[in-house]
């Protein structure tokens, strides 16, 4: 990662007002805090163990995965696997992906996610009907934020 990269992480956090961003990858770590003291860590090491990529896939629901108890009839949360910004169309011109209501399948696409430039299709990973939109279309997410209720079917 080269200052270039690093200068456009943190226009994305004051773009997005996220206060905090962490990444380990390999041989390199980087830890971003906004606030009264601005702290920026910066190391490279080679006895740092790679750090797994989550998916959409992986938060589907809650932090574990799991539907809610009591036999899976309450409404679940998709959540976001990134940080970034939510959109509900693919474009500012097109229709939205879904609107409360709206039947899903696992590989239905439900909204984008853009992080540093880069448009992530997020997918409800379940069949169900959408039935709470949580999130302003254009708004910033946080990792784990809920942004959908689906009440599986």
């Amino acid at each position: 990662m080269d200052l270039k990269d690093i200068k456009a992480i943190i226009d994305l956090m004051k773009k997005n007002s996220i206060s905090e961003f962490e990444l380990e990858k390999q041989d390199f770590k980087i830890k971003l805090k906004r606030g009264a003291a601005p702290i920026v860590q910066y190391e490279e090491t080679a006895a740092t163990p790679a750090i797994p990529v989550i998916t959409a896939s992986q938060l589907p629901y809650n932090a574990t995965g799991a539907p809610p108890a009591g036999g899976g009839a309450a409404d679940m949360e998709i959540k976001s696997p990134m940080i970034g910004t939510f959109y509900r169309a693919p474009s500012p011109e097109a229709g939205n992906y879904v609107e409360i209501g709206s039947e899903v399948n696992a590989d239905s696409v439900v909204c984008i996610i853009e992080a540093m430039k880069v448009m992530n299709e997020i997918k409800a990973e379940v069949r169900g009907i959408i039935a709470e939109i949580l999130i302003d279309n254009a708004k910033p997410v946080e990792f784990g934020q809920p942004i959908f209720k689906i009440r599986p079917i």
